[in-house]
């Protein structure tokens, strides 16, 4: 039997948007297990109200929540130099440099 609206029996429209919500939901279902890997998205180094710092000759970084000193031991990256978000420029830079006692910039000690 057809409907005066629509002109179609209501089990065709029924598989209709049956097929429709399954493949909608198949669509979803693999842009979450692909983790949307299409897009590009960079995580921030710190959160939102800190700043980062990196430890006084060494590799290692932290985050200093906006308007508190620095700890001590850390320091803050050379102006022009600060990485942003993981993996930017700067970010893998400073995995192999770091700031002396002095403020100098320079190659970092070889992990082991």
């Amino acid at each position: 039997m057809t409907t005066p609206l629509t002109g179609t029996a209501p089990s065709l429209r029924r598989r209709i948007r049956t097929s429709a919500a399954a493949a909608l939901t198949g669509a979803a279902a693999v842009l979450a297990l692909t983790g949307c890997s299409g897009l590009s998205f960079q995580d921030a180094v710190c959160g939102g109200g800190e700043y980062p710092v990196l430890a006084v000759g060494g590799t290692g970084s932290a985050c200093v929540k906006d308007g508190e000193k620095v700890p001590e031991g850390y320091t803050r990256y050379p102006e022009g130099k600060v990485p942003r978000k993981v993996d930017d420029e700067w970010d893998v830079y400073w995995r192999t440099h770091t700031v002396d006692k002095d403020g100098n910039i320079v190659d970092a000690p070889e992990a082991g």
